[in-house]
C-alpha cells in the first residue's frame, strides 16, 4: 500500500478527524444496534489515537436520512462506542456549525467527540465544497478508516482533503493491504469464488479477475445464466438473457488462458422462490419443468472443495444459494466452513457474504473479512476509490 497512514504523522495535542463506519443495523421496532462489528473494527486507530494523546473527533453516516431524523442519530452508537472503549465519548448536536465547533474546541488530549450523522445534511453526499471546508475546520489533520464509503466521492470522504492532509487508518490500510495483494501478487494457486444473484453486477469485476486468477467458481443465482449460456436447461430459474454472450465469452476466455473455470453440476430446485418450497437435489440436465435453481448441490460442493482445497488465496465474493432461506443456505455454509480450514489466505468480500460467514461464527477463522459491500466490489474490479485516491501517497 502507498497511502501514508495515521503513523505517519504526528498527531499528539491535534484535532484529528476521523472518518468511520458507524452504520450499524439497528433493530426496527426498538432502534438498539443489533451488530457492532463496525464500531469493534474501528476500534485499533481510535486507541492508536488516543495513546498518542491525539483530540479525536469521529464522524460517520447512519442509514439513508431524508435531512435531520431523530431515528437515526448516532448517540446510541456513541453510548456503544463508550461502553467497548471503556471511556466518555462526548456527543455534538451537529456534524457542523457553531455546536460541532465548540464542541471540537473544548476538546483535550485523548479525549474522543463522535459528531452527530453526516447525512442530516444533503450536500455530504453532493459533495459540497462549503460543507467539507466547514467540516474540515473543525481539525488539523484527517485520518479515513471508512474503507465501506470509499468508493464514494462525499464530503467527508474525498471533499475534506482539500483542506486536510488525509492518511489512512489502520482499518483502511488492512482493507488495502490484503485486496491489494491478492490483485497483484497472490500465493498461487490463485482460487476466485464468485456468487449472488446477478451475472449483470459482476461483469466488470469477472473482466478484471480472470486474468489474474488460477481457478474461477461461480455459484449462486449468477451461475443459472452461465448454465443457460453452455446449452443447459435451468427451468424456471431467473437467467439474464442479455448476459448470455457475455457468460458463453468469460467460458471461452477462461479455456484460453488455461483458467479453471467450475459451474454447478448440481443444484437443489425448487418449485418457488419461497422458503418452504417443495425442493430436490437434482442434476442440472434434469432440472424438473417449471423449477427453479436456488442452492448449489453436494456434488458440486465436493467439486467446488477440490478444486479451492488446492489454493494458496482464496477471494469470495457472493453466496452460493438464496441463504437467508435455511432450505437453500447448505452451499454457502459449507464455503464457508471449508475456508474456515484452508492452510491459505482466505479475503472475504461482499456484505451478503460476510454476513453469511458471521453468521455461522466463522469470521474469526478468516484471513480478511471485508468491511465494505460495494467498496470491495469495485476495488475487485480495478477501479479507483475515491476515498483512497484522496490519500496523501507515502
Amino acid at each position: 500500500m502507498n497511502k501514508k497512514t495515521v503513523r505517519d504523522i504526528d498527531v499528539s495535542g491535534r484535532k484529528v478527524l476521523v472518518r468511520v463506519d458507524f452504520n450499524v443495523p439497528l433493530d426496527k421496532k426498538t432502534n438498539e444496534i443489533t451488530d457492532d462489528t463496525r464500531i469493534e473494527a474501528a476500534l485499533p486507530t481510535i486507541r492508536y489515537l488516543i495513546e498518542h494523546k491525539a483530540r479525536v473527533i469521529l464522524c460517520s453516516h447512519l442509514g439513508r436520512p431524508k435531512g435531520v431524523t431523530p431515528a437515526l442519530t448516532l448517540k446510541p452508537v456513541a453510548a456503544r462506542l463508550a461502553k467497548v472503549l471503556g471511556r466518555p465519548v462526548q456527543t455534538a448536536d451537529d456534524c457542523v456549525g457553531p455546536a460541532a465547533a465548540a464542541a471540537a474546541a473544548a476538546l483535550r488530549d485523548g479525549e474522543v467527540l463522535l459528531l452527530e450523522n453526516l447525512r442530516f445534511h444533503e450536500e455530504e453526499e453532493k459533495n459540497a465544497p462549503a460543507f467539507a471546508r466547514s467540516l474540515a475546520s473543525l481539525a488539523e489533520v484527517y485520518v479515513n478508516d471508512a474503507f465501506g464509503t470509499a468508493h464514494r466521492a462525499h464530503a467527508s470522504t474525498a471533499g475534506v482533503t482539500a483542506y486536510l492532509p488525509g492518511v489512512a487508518g489502520f482499518l483502511m490500510e488492512k482493507e488495502l493491504e490484503y485486496l491489494g495483494r491478492a490483485l497483484a501478487s497472490p500465493a498461487r494457486p490463485f482460487a476466485m469464488i464468485v456468487g449472488g444473484a446477478k451475472v449483470s453486477d459482476k461483469i466488470t469485476m469477472l473482466d478484471n479477475i480472470l486474468p489474474r486468477v488460477d481457478a474461477l467458481v461461480i455459484g449462486g443465482g449468477m451461475a443459472n445464466t452461465f448454465l443457460k449460456a453452455l446449452g443447459h436447461d435451468v427451468g424456471a430459474s431467473k437467467v439474464e438473457n442479455e448476459q448470455l454472450d457475455f457468460a458463453r465469452g468469460l467460458a471461452a476466455r477462461a479455456g484460453e488462458k488455461g483458467v479453471s473455470l467450475l459451474l454447478p453440476s448440481d443444484a437443489e430446485a425448487a418449485e418457488k422462490f419461497e422458503a418452504d418450497s417443495p425442493h430436490r437435489t437434482v442434476s442440472v440436465d434434469q432440472v424438473p419443468q417449471g423449477w427453479m435453481l436456488l442452492d448449489i448441490g453436494p456434488e458440486t460442493v465436493k467439486r467446488f472443495s477440490q478444486e479451492i482445497g488446492r489454493a494458496k488465496t482464496v477471494v469470495w465474493n457472493g453466496p452460493m444459494g438464496v441463504f437467508e432461506f435455511p432450505a437453500f443456505a447448505r452451499g454457502t455454509q459449507a464455503m464457508a466452513a471449508l475456508l474456515a480450514k484452508l492452510a491459505a489466505t482466505t479475503i472475504i468480500g461482499g456484505g451478503d457474504t460476510a454476513a453469511a460467514v458471521e453468521q455461522q461464527g466463522l469470521a474469526g477463522r478468516m484471513t480478511h473479512v471485508s468491511t465494505g459491500g460495494g467498496a470491495s466490489l469495485e476495488f475487485l474490479e480495478g477501479k479507483t476509490l475515491p476515498g483512497v485516491a484522496a490519500l496523501q501517497d507515502r
